[in-house]
């Protein structure tokens, strides 16, 4: 699932829930898992569209130098707080030459895009020939709930969804696998109970980008999310040697195609 982190105008970098949050902390692990089995080089130009307040770029930056974009102007408020290069850009026209970056990541950006193939489009211009892009996404539609609504979602989507748009946008799939494996058949049956009862949880709705970075977590106790947190390191250990069958989100590692509509692999 994807879920938002409240940011208030007066946060500070500190106070930042996606830093300790065991969704965000699992997504993170799992994505440098991947990552780590492609990448050797720490001098790499990298780039993370929807950087939000920047937890990734920290994390990022032990491939190399690492800017953001975000169309959110206050979570980059945070980002620059922080010191990192994020900057205010919109993902369907980013401000970059082509194959300026040898890695880009788009981590639960292209869900709330109307035209998730011109991001990814996007993506691949500005991504080097034989470079590599990261993306992240919620999986399966039918696992549809008030949390995507919330989150401005468009789309959740299957392996042969985003296998086909990667392989329009021109990008050949290293690896696809599931996240949040473990606990895949409780978050499942907790969705498909609610949806029967006719119940989603109460979140608020942020009125503006402007006022608000994302939207509401539905709260977690300290000690589940250091079980979920702890579940996060487990499927991050196992995402070094094997890709998981099934899971709430889909992330994948692609290899930058020359020309688009290449095969996928």
């Amino acid at each position: 699932m994807s879920l938002g982190a409240t940011m208030s105008p007066n946060l500070t970098p500190e106070q930042l829930e996606e830093d300790s949050h065991w969704w965000f902390a699992s997504r993170t692990r799992a994505l440098m898992a991947l990552l780590d089995g492609e990448l050797a080089n720490d001098r790499l130009q990298v780039l993370d569209v929807g950087c939000g307040a920047g937890n990734m770029i920290h994390h990022l930056s032990r491939y190399g130098t690492v800017i953001g974009i975000d169309n959110n102007p206050l979570p980059l408020k945070v980002a620059h707080q922080r010191g990192y290069d994020a900057r205010l850009a919109e993902a369907e026209r980013m401000p970059f030459d082509d194959q300026a970056f040898d890695l880009v990541t788009a981590l639960d950006v292209v869900e709330h895009c109307d035209d998730d193939l011109q991001i990814l489009q996007e993506c691949h211009r500005v991504c080097r020939n034989d470079g590599l892009f990261a993306v992240t996404v919620p999986a399966y539609q039918w696992l549809w709930s008030g949390n995507d609504v919330i989150n401005d979602h468009k789309r959740r989507y299957s392996r042969a969804d985003l296998h086909a748009k990667l392989a329009e946008a021109g990008f050949r799939v290293l690896r696809m696998t599931f996240n949040n494996f473990f606990i895949f058949p409780a978050a499942a049956g907790l969705i498909l109970a609610r949806r029967g009862a006719d119940k989603e949880p109460d979140l608020a709705t942020p009125s503006t980008d402007q006022e608000a970075y994302q939207v509401e977590m539905e709260p977690t106790s300290p000690p589940v999310n250091a079980v979920l947190t702890a579940i996060g390191r487990l499927e991050a250990a196992l995402l070094r040697h094997v890709d998981l069958p099934f899971g709430t989100s889909l992330l994948c590692i692609a290899r930058k195609e020359a020309h688009p509509g290449a095969e996928g692999g």
